[in-house]
């Protein structure tokens, strides 16, 4: 992993934003005594304005231009992980990545989209895999909750037969404009995105002791066990929760996830799903897709009085061999407080603690599994198994 003469434990991109922001404060506030930091981005002047602030007037500032690899290159070298919150990806996150990826530096970010993570692994997995780095995708409300609570189930689980896991998730709280952004890049790119996951599945193959790990698309339906209309959700993170099933063997020899938004009666399941689909359309046609992308501009978002009174819930229903568990992950704001903690977690993880040995793009669950765990409970976001 990444040599210990590094002068920095981590390097923060996209603090002069909204939820990068955030992901500041939380550093300089739970950071641990003597962390050594700094800011990058291309404007010095709104860099020095996060440094004051947050209250910290030697904290380093780098001003380095996103697509200019060789400086980010001399950036990321010097530091044991990357933190970035700078999107769309698809668009502007690819020189960062193979930076660290050349360098042998451990790497975080929030993306949710599919392309840009199967476009990393095709490009840059084999480049890491031989630096050492640990290029770790998802790290906020796509994908840990999802990803680490299916880890969590299995550890209840302990299977050793077929698998069938679904994670049903709830939540009150405001979708980031940068998710938005994201989202609506991917929507009106279903076939690039279709063509780059199809070569993922070929380059990386299948897991070599004949184990299966899928994501399953589910349909519209009432679940029994939990009293909610499920609706199938089109988001990164089936994939993810599959990948650590293809790379974890405690996930069985045959595990298959599928992933819903739970509503409580079936108007709103309907309600939902017109409005994804219309959503999805309105993507395919560049007026209407420009058109929302200014109604929900990226950089901004709710103040802290509504933050404080969003939340999320994820529940998990896993089968196997005629037994259920059932169990069920729960935090606050899940669009920016929450995901600022659980990106901030997974960087302080990746530079400080015992992780097991890999390296390459690998998952949360897959990098860091028990250690990011207990930090995330350490800090209010609870795991618990359901009666």
């Amino acid at each position: 992993m990444a040599e210990p003469t590094r002068d920095l434990d981590l390097v923060l991109f996209g603090a002069t934003g909204f939820t990068g922001g955030l992901t500041a404060d939380y550093l300089a506030e739970h950071g641990p005594d003597g962390l050594r930091w700094a800011l990058a981005g291309r404007n010095r002047a709104k860099l020095e304005a996060v440094r004051t602030r947050l209250g910290l007037p030697d904290l380093e500032l780098v001003v380095v231009d996103a697509g200019d690899q060789a400086a980010l290159a001399d950036v990321v070298r010097r530091a044991k992980v990357v933190v970035t919150t700078v999107g769309p990806y698809q668009q502007l996150g690819g020189p960062l990545v193979a930076a660290c990826a050349e360098t042998g530096t451990d790497y975080v970010d929030l993306t949710g989209e599919p392309e840009f993570v199967d476009t990393t692994y095709l490009e840059q997995h084999k480049v890491a895999e031989a630096s050492g780095a640990r290029i770790v995708h998802a790290c906020g409300f796509d994908s840990i909750p999802h990803d680490l609570g299916a880890y969590f189930t299995m550890q209840q689980l302990k299977p050793t037969g077929p698998v069938r896991l679904r994670g049903v998730v709830r939540a009150s709280g405001t979708a980031s404009g940068g998710t938005f952004h994201s989202a609506m890049g991917a929507f009106s790119r279903a076939r690039q995105m279709a063509s780059t996951a199809k070569a993922r599945r070929r380059a990386q193959g299948k897991p070599a002791d004949g184990r299966v790990s899928k994501p399953v698309a589910g349909k519209p339906h009432r679940d029994k066990v939990l009293g909610y209309w499920l609706l199938p959700l089109p988001t990164i993170d089936p994939q993810v929760v599959a990948q650590s099933g293809a790379a974890l063997a405690a996930y069985g020899p045959d595990f298959r996830y599928s992933h819903y938004a739970g509503m409580k009666t079936l108007r709103y399941a309907a309600g939902a799903a017109v409005g994804v689909g219309a959503i999805g359309l309105a993507a395919q046609v560049p007026p209407a897709r420009d058109f929302l992308l200014k109604k929900v501009p990226q950089g901004h978002g709710p103040d802290a009085a509504k933050r404080e009174k969003s939340w999320f819930t994820v529940e998990f229903v896993a089968e196997s061999e005629g037994r259920t568990v059932r169990t069920k992950v729960h935090g606050g704001d899940p669009g920016y407080g929450e995901t600022a903690k659980m990106l901030a977690e997974s960087a302080l993880c990746l530079a400080f603690d015992d992780n097991p040995a890999t390296a390459g793009c690998v998952t949360t669950a897959q990098a860091m599994g028990d250690n990011l765990l207990a930090r995330l409970q350490a800090q209010g976001i609870s795991f618990t198994v359901v009666d």
